[in-house]
């Protein structure tokens, strides 16, 4: 492999450095590098370098739904937003709750080559919140599964969670918790409030998920367990976390892009692009989202990637399914959200979108400093850009994008898989 030398960018968003990579490593960073015969230079001034992405939380859709994606359209459209490693949700047909379906969804992700695909295993058997998956084979499989999450479904049986809380602290595993009381969301279409009562659509309430969340951390407390919350939603879930934090339960939190952009006031058009799961909340919501990911309450940015074909969207509200993509548009997204607005610098976006991720999920050779001697995963962005969203030049399989024709911030121009590039000015490699 031949070596790259990106000239000139603002590593974590500081002073411009050079980075040279010479095969799966960073050789070196500093300033006024020389670039020999065998090396290709990247020009990247006015841009930032960062460690490559990682989501915690995407849904890859293989096996079963490789009409809405697979392991390979879904690591492209990973590489192309600047993620380097992506833990793949659970909720696939078959369920992946056995050391066989999540040791195919790894191997997968070797065989693309685009980005690092974890598995997370389910907690129960088919998603069904009855009887605890084999956690302790898919943690020996060669998948190495640290994270178990039922997504898409809460495990709502207080009994069945302490167990599978004791279960991975055996070997220090995680469960993230999808927080939906599944009794008061029945019939529920989006957020319970105003434009709920308004519209005529049944309402999502916020309690449905804080009241998880104070259950799940108090489970955690006392089996001295790690828990993660997917997908936060909500002010009052901010501050269960806080409150949970301060006396140092050992609780993470993720929250969406669309989570710290988008509100529930968009669903007045009935477009069911905006049909998700939790729902959209109020501008309170979104104001107390993005003080939390800014002072830590939150720790990480999680896309919730979640890709449907074409008919799964385009119907009446009601029938549609839940869900949006995110992988291509989270930088983008957080670049307006927190960095423009002053709440996060670059550095700290590094720690949200990478670092951080990358340690709740034990993602070994992500997250790592920008410095000699470390794994090559990078991403290069160019701030200054402003561009349309336009689905059709996505990589993902689908298009159910909420920001299609909204001009967003920043763009991906080069993403490096240990030191190989996949993506080249803003294309795939």
């Amino acid at each position: 492999m031949s070596k790259t030398l990106i000239r000139g960018a603002r590593v974590l968003g500081g002073e411009p450095q050079d980075v040279l990579i010479d095969g799966e490593a960073i050789l070196e960073v500093g300033t006024g590098i020389e670039a020999g015969d065998d090396v290709t230079v990247v020009e990247a001034e006015g841009k930032i370098l960062l460690p490559g992405l990682v989501d915690l939380h995407t849904h890859l859709r293989e096996p079963g739904r490789e009409d809405s994606e697979t392991v390979l359209t879904g690591t492209r459209a990973a590489a192309s937003g600047g993620y380097t490693a992506v833990f793949a949700m659970a909720n696939t047909f078959p369920v992946a709750d056995t050391a066989g379906v999540v040791e195919q969804v790894y191997r997968l992700g070797q065989e693309g080559g685009y980005a690092d695909v974890q598995p997370i295993g389910a907690v129960t058997v088919g998603l069904e919140g009855k009887k605890l998956a084999e956690l302790g084979a898919m943690h020996e499989s060669a998948a190495g599964v640290t994270v178990f999450s039922d997504d898409g479904k809460c495990v709502d049986d207080a009994v069945i969670m302490r167990r599978a809380l004791e279960y991975v602290k055996a070997f220090g595993g995680v469960v993230a918790q999808h927080a939906q009381e599944p009794r008061l969301t029945e019939g529920a279409q989006m957020n319970e409030g105003i434009v709920s009562a308004e519209l005529g659509l049944g309402g999502w309430p916020a309690v449905a998920e804080e009241s998880i969340i104070a259950r799940d951390v108090l489970l955690a407390e006392h089996v001295g367990s790690r828990v993660h919350i997917c997908h936060l939603s909500t002010a009052g879930s901010v501050e269960i976390v806080r409150w949970a934090k301060s006396r140092g339960i050992d609780v993470t939190a993720e929250v969406t892009p669309h989570h710290l952009l988008l509100t529930d006031e968009m669903v007045r058009s009935y477009n069911p692009v905006y049909k998700v799961n939790p729902p959209l909340r109020t501008e309170r919501d979104v104001m107390a989202l993005r003080e939390a990911l800014a002072d830590g309450t939150i720790d990480i940015v999680a896309t919730d990637h979640a890709p449907h074909p074409h008919e799964d969207k385009d119907c009446e509200w009601a029938a549609a399914a839940m869900g949006m993509v995110g992988l291509e548009t989270a930088l983008s997204v957080v670049q307006q959200t927190m960095v423009e607005t002053g709440l996060l610098n670059w550095a700290a976006v590094a720690d949200r979108m990478s670092v951080k991720p990358a340690e709740i999920g034990r993602a070994k050779g992500h997250g790592r400093p920008v410095s000699a001697g470390e794994p090559a995963n990078l991403t290069l962005l160019d701030p200054a850009y402003r561009g349309v969203v336009d689905p059709a030049g996505f990589a993902s399989r689908s298009g159910n994008t909420p920001y299609e024709g909204r001009e967003l911030p920043g763009r991906v121009t080069h993403t490096w898989l240990r030191g190989r590039a996949t993506v080249v000015d803003g294309k795939l490699a």
